[in-house]
């Protein structure tokens, strides 16, 4: 169910076809899966580990050195390796970053592990994978936000149940989650250390697309957005409400407060690419809809959108390439 689909994606390419049914595509081999944004880029950081003399001697982007502090370390460290299918082939954004360099399927395993775990309150694991998740992307720090919350709602109830004596135990037990501002904190040093400031990933340009007041996505002459066309973005603004009020209602305090408070997140990012932003709130709308997901119905649906979706992936893979002349450095 993983390779099966991404084989599908990559075989065009591979065979230099000129085009799928009219999709007219980019006839430059694997070179166009590999040369997808943002995979270059964490290239850089896994030949270069920040090095700013690596980077300004051996790669040609205009961008300044400290761009790169926006692409956190797990991943290029990893690469390849670690190939995480968590779901196959919807959404069709998801097999796009799921085919080409993208740190996503990394971010969403760890997410799911950490919250698996916090779940079963195993908090020395809920901590590492979640320091692994914030290693990997930026918003990982939301999985020590939501178990903050959580640990401050229990708080409240226990004032009233319990005596001080396991109140002390219980916030000992939770200490492990402290590793998820760690990660962040150690990331910000390494900045420090390699850039000479601790916040370089607030420096990194135009990397960071969180705008108040909330909805600023519908502003079409923003930088990221550049289109009136955005309808879709309801949509995901209605699914991703639905799904948190849905883990609300079956009382699943782990999932529902994660998810709700990445939803909110998500009403502050302004990018015509939401949807990829969306990825990790997926998996929590599946569980949400599972008895809607699992029915005769929407099995036709989905067998329904296996062709477009792959001629999807294919356009937007075949178009979504960085201009790269020389390759030497990235061997």
């Amino acid at each position: 169910m993983t390779l099966i689909p991404t084989l599908l994606v990559w075989l065009p390419f591979i065979l230099k076809i000129d085009n799928v049914l009219g999709i007219p595509l980019a006839k430059n081999g694997l070179q166009t899966i590999v040369s997808n944004y943002d995979g270059p880029l964490y290239m850089v950081v896994a030949k270069s580990f920040y090095s700013p003399q690596i980077i300004k001697e051996s790669f040609a982007f205009p961008l300044p050195v400290e761009y790169y502090a926006a692409h956190f370390p797990l991943f290029p460290l990893l690469q390849s390796l670690i190939l995480v299918a968590i779901f196959a082939v919807f959404p069709a954004r998801w097999l796009i970053v799921r085919s080409v360099g993208s740190p996503e399927p990394l971010f969403v395993a760890a997410i799911i592990a950490s919250l698996y775990y916090f779940k079963n309150k195993k908090y020395l694991l809920a901590g590492v994978f979640g320091a692994l998740a914030q290693l990997t992307k930026s918003p990982g720090i939301l999985l020590f936000g939501a178990y903050g919350v959580i640990w401050v709602f229990d708080l409240l109830h226990n004032l009233a149940l319990i005596n001080q004596r396991v109140k002390r135990k219980i916030n000992l037990k939770l200490l492990p989650i402290l590793l998820i501002p760690l990660a962040l904190f150690s990331v910000f040093y390494f900045y420090k250390v390699t850039y000479g400031t601790f916040t370089a990933y607030f420096n990194s340009g135009d990397n960071i697309h969180l705008f108040f007041p909330p909805f600023q996505i519908f502003n079409y002459s923003a930088p990221w957005v550049g289109t009136f066309w955005l309808e879709e973005v309801i949509l995901i603004y209605a699914a991703g409400l639905l799904a948190s009020i849905y883990l609300i209602k079956d009382k699943d305090q782990t999932l529902a407060t994660f998810a709700t408070l990445f939803f909110t997140s998500l009403l502050f990012v302004s990018h015509r690419d939401l949807l990829r932003y969306a990825l990790p709130l997926i998996p929590f709308m599946f569980i949400a809809f599972r008895n809607f997901m699992v029915s005769k119905e929407v099995r036709i649906v989905i067998l329904f959108l296996l062709i477009p979706t792959y001629l999807f992936s294919l356009g937007f893979i075949s178009q979504n390439v960085m201009p790269i002349a020389d390759w030497s450095p990235f061997l």
